[in-house]
C-alpha cells in the first residue's frame, strides 16, 4: 500500500488516513489509486466492523484534487480521472460496514464529496467545507453536484456549487452538512468512540442492511422503495443477532 494512504485495524475499527499533510491531503494519482485498493480490501474483511475516514494532521481532511495535474489534462483525459473519483465516492457509500469521516481541517472540492459518501461526518469546530472548483474553471465532478442536491436539496446545493464559497463547521452544522461538531483535540476519540457505539450497541448486520434501504431506496419511486425495505427488512430474520 502507498504511504500516501495508511489502513490500520483496531479492535474492529478500520482507519484511512490520507497521508499528505504537507500538500494538504490533496488527492493525487498515487492517494486514489491507494484508496480505492484499500476500500476494495475493506468490503470483503469481516474483521472490519466500522470504517473511520480522516486526514494526517491538523490543517486538512482533504484540500481537493491534484489541480496542477489537472490542469494539464485534455477533455478525454480528464474523464477517467473523474471517474475514477466518482467511483471511489460510489465505493464509500455503498461499503456494508459504517463510514464514519472525521474531518480535521479544510474539506475542499473532493474532500467535501468524499465526505458526504460517508454515513456520518463528524467535524472539528476548525473544518472548512466547500465545492470552490467554479473559480478555477471547472465544478464538482466526483459525485457532489448530485449528492449535495439529496443532503441539501436544490437550492444549497446550488448556493454551495455556483458560488464556491468555503464556509465554517459551523455552518456546515445549520445547513445539514455535518451531524456534529467536537473540539478538534477530541476528532478523533469521539470518532472512535462512535465507532464503538456501533460495535457494541447494534446488529451491525442490520446497520448494513439499513444502510441499503436508505441508499437504493432514496432514489427509487416511493412503491418500489418500500419493497426495497420489505425484502432487505425480511434478511433480518436470517441473521443470528435476532
Amino acid at each position: 500500500m502507498a504511504d500516501e494512504v495508511l489502513f490500520n485495524i483496531e479492535d474492529g475499527i478500520g482507519i484511512i488516513t490520507i497521508n499528505r499533510p504537507k500538500a494538504m491531503n490533496a488527492m493525487n494519482d498515487e492517494v486514489l489509486n491507494a484508496l480505492e485498493g484499500v476500500l476494495d480490501k475493506i468490503r470483503t474483511d469481516p474483521s472490519v466492523k466500522v470504517v473511520i475516514l480522516t486526514g494526517a494532521g491538523d490543517k486538512a481532511f482533504i484540500a481537493g484534487a491534484d489541480i496542477s495535474k489537472m490542469a494539464r489534462l485534455t477533455p478525454l483525459e480528464v474523464r477517467p480521472y473523474v471517474a475514477q473519483g466518482q467511483r471511489i465516492s460510489r465505493k464509500l457509500e455503498s461499503l456494508p460496514q459504517p463510514v464514519i469521516a472525521a474531518v480535521n481541517g479544510f474539506a475542499l472540492g473532493g474532500g467535501t464529496e468524499f465526505a458526504i459518501s460517508c454515513d456520518y461526518i463528524l467535524a472539528s469546530e476548525t473544518a472548512k467545507f466547500g465545492q470552490p472548483e467554479v473559480k478555477i474553471g471547472c465544478f464538482p465532478g466526483f459525485g457532489g453536484s448530485q449528492r449535495l442536491v439529496k443532503h441539501l436539496g436544490k437550492l444549497r446545493a446550488k448556493e454551495l456549487c455556483l458560488f464556491g464559497e468555503i464556509i465554517s463547521a459551523k455552518r456546515a452544522l445549520e445547513i445539514g452538512l455535518v451531524n456534529e461538531l467536537v473540539e478538534p483535540g477530541r476528532l478523533m476519540d469521539r470518532a472512535k468512540e462512535l465507532a464503538r457505539k456501533l460495535i457494541n450497541e447494534t446488529s451491525l448486520v442490520a446497520v448494513g442492511l439499513c444502510k441499503q434501504a436508505i441508499e437504493y431506496g432514496s432514489s427509487l419511486p416511493l412503491d418500489e422503495a418500500l419493497l426495497l425495505e420489505q425484502s432487505l427488512f425480511a434478511l433480518c430474520f436470517d441473521s443470528k443477532d435476532q
